[in-house]
């Protein structure tokens, strides 16, 4: 499951309108091999579905997770929060092990096997 707080689906909706010029497609979720900590989130906005994709509804938003990244972003609450420095989008995610001061870069912890002879 995928949440967007309410500042988050604000944002959102904002962003959509500005680079879509509309408020449909969807939020897609992704992950890419990079950052600090070895792992980050890339956010970016399609006009439909792909195949594969596991789809959460929030409000009247809906994002899209790729099947091979929902591992590491099962139980995700996006939120977005304005500052001095600005605004931007902050993700707590219960998957994360380890996260960069960035707030974007994360690490999982990996599955120990243990096998026998």
């Amino acid at each position: 499951m995928i949440g967007l707080s309410p500042t988050a689906i604000a944002e959102v909706k904002r962003l959509k309108r500005k680079h879509l010029k509309s408020t449909g497609g969807v939020l897609r979720i992704g992950i890419q091999s990079k950052g600090c900590a070895g792992l980050s989130y890339q956010l970016d906005f399609a006009g439909t579905v792909s195949d594969g994709d596991r789809v959460f509804d929030c409000e009247d938003i809906q994002v899209a997770v790729g099947q091979n990244n929902l591992s590491y972003v099962d139980g995700l609450t996006l939120d977005y929060a304005e500052d001095l420095m600005g605004g931007s989008f902050r993700f707590h995610n219960p998957n994360a092990h380890k996260t960069c001061s960035c707030g974007y870069s994360f690490a999982v912890e990996t599955a120990v096997i243990d096998f026998q002879v």
